[in-house]
């Protein structure tokens, strides 16, 4: 009798395990993907949404700072700062082809909505040509104080937009506003060398 339970015990133990096999498969597959749809596109969320608006957003933003920086570069009297100013013209204008090439992956129109912190940004800037005097280094330290603040506010708007991308699935698109992130710092920095290996110092001494 002994044997006759121990058998039937081993019997009913091989009969359940293939059960449990299959119910942590069901789970894991479950698991996969919840995780898909988190990562998934999301086209037709608020989320999507929000971020084709803010996309709108340095669009604007792009188009107007190109237009003020040919004012800004005839404002300096340095000719570093001069030949900074052409080729941060020219790479915005790259910026806004970007954009426009953003725009057309996600399958939306190339919109341009106000963007109240450059605008704000931008009428700093004429504020600070109309209040210090032509042929100044003290003019050109404060164009580079205004663009710098410019390059900041896009560092961390391109930064979370890239973000943003990436979480929603969109990672074309997100390499894409990885490139213009890269070259805004470089602007940046680029600007600081200019500020501290002569401007600042001259400035200080006027």
């Amino acid at each position: 009798m002994a044997t006759t339970k121990t058998t039937a015990k081993k019997a009913t133990t091989s009969k359940t395990a293939p059960t449990s096999k299959a119910s942590t498969s069901k789970a894991s597959t479950s698991k996969k993907a919840t995780t898909k749809t988190k990562t998934g596109k999301m086209e037709d969320s608020e989320f999507h949404e929000f971020f084709v608006d803010e996309l709108k957003d340095i669009y604007w933003a792009e188009k107007h700072l190109v237009k003020a920086l040919p004012k800004m570069k005839k404002a300096a009297t340095s000719e570093e700062l001069i030949a900074a100013f052409e080729k941060h013209t020219e790479e915005t204008q790259q910026h806004i082809q970007t954009l426009e090439q953003v725009f057309e992956l996600l399958g939306e129109k190339a919109a341009a909505k106000k963007c109240e912190a450059m605008a704000g940004l931008l009428e700093e800037a004429e504020g600070i040509i109309s209040e210090t005097d032509k042929g100044t280094m003290v003019r050109d330290a404060g164009l580079i104080l205004a663009a710098q603040k410019v390059e900041h506010y896009e560092i961390a708007t391109y930064g979370t937009l890239k973000v943003f991308a990436e979480n929603m699935g969109h990672q074309d698109v997100a390499d894409l506003l990885s490139q213009t992130l890269e070259n805004e710092k470089a602007t940046d920095v680029a600007l600081t060398e200019i500020a501290v290996s002569s401007i600042n110092a001259e400035a200080a001494a006027e």
